[in-house]
């Protein structure tokens, strides 16, 4: 009798690029980022390495940025309008009340003296906005949510409670990637993390109305301590 292998661990169809093998190497390389990422061995902002890692993996299985989410939501003045709309109500309930609950509750403000510098300095303001833009909104909406949320999905066969659990599972680590700021920035921003989340899956699985809302947020945060008004600095 022929011995008979085990069946392939795969996400669906055939072949390496679908199979849920690659999916877990590919996390447990996520992962060794982030830990050089706490222990300072990754230079200036983890983002780019996660981005690289996101591209190849698309590359590898023959998908596209698009496939993600990475698209115009109907036209391009909804897209704009639908993001800056949200992105400023964001803004609202963090300032109006994630942040004074959390303080409240945990007993401090997010620890953002990291952005001390940007107060009353306008080539840094403006070099904030830029990053906020690059590294932020776009960088950090294609890793968490137009790869990672995805490729976690893909673990559990893409059905409605995968998504669920993936939706969880990479709030937590939004919010954990922001221990810079303390326990109540790592909160806040994965309560912010989780809206992303929402609006990516409330706009269909669209990648650029959450940029554009990340941006503006960030965009708003970087002016107010610019001009000194940001609440616990």
């Amino acid at each position: 009798m022929q011995p008979v292998d085990p069946p392939a661990l795969t996400i669906s169809g055939s072949g390496w690029r679908e199979s849920k093998w690659l999916a877990i190497c590919e996390l447990c390389l996520v992962g060794l980022i982030f830990v050089a990422a706490r222990f300072h061995l990754i230079y200036f902002s983890k983002t780019p390495y996660l981005l690289i890692v996101a591209w190849v993996s698309l590359r590898l299985r023959n998908v596209r940025w698009r496939e993600v989410g990475l698209s115009v939501h109907r036209n391009w003045p909804m897209t704009l309008a639908l993001g800056i709309g949200l992105g400023f109500l964001t803004e609202a309930f963090q300032l109006l009340v994630t942040q004074p609950v959390l303080a409240a509750w945990i007993g401090k403000q997010p620890d953002l003296s990291v952005f001390n510098a940007l107060k009353g300095n306008i080539p840094l303001m403006l070099l904030g906005i830029a990053f906020s833009w690059t590294l932020a909104a776009v960088g950090e909406e294609l890793v968490f949510r137009g790869y990672l949320l995805n490729r976690v999905a893909d673990l559990g066969g893409r059905t409605r409670w995968a998504w669920i659990a993936s939706a969880l599972v990479v709030t937590a680590v939004f919010g954990l990637s922001h221990s810079g700021q303390g326990s109540t920035g790592m909160i806040e921003e994965g309560i912010a993390g989780l809206w992303l989340t929402l609006i990516y899956f409330g706009m269909g699985r669209n990648l650029l109305v959450p940029i554009v809302a990340h941006g503006v947020q960030d965009t708003i945060d970087v002016v107010l301590i610019y001009f000194d008004k940001f609440p616990g600095m």
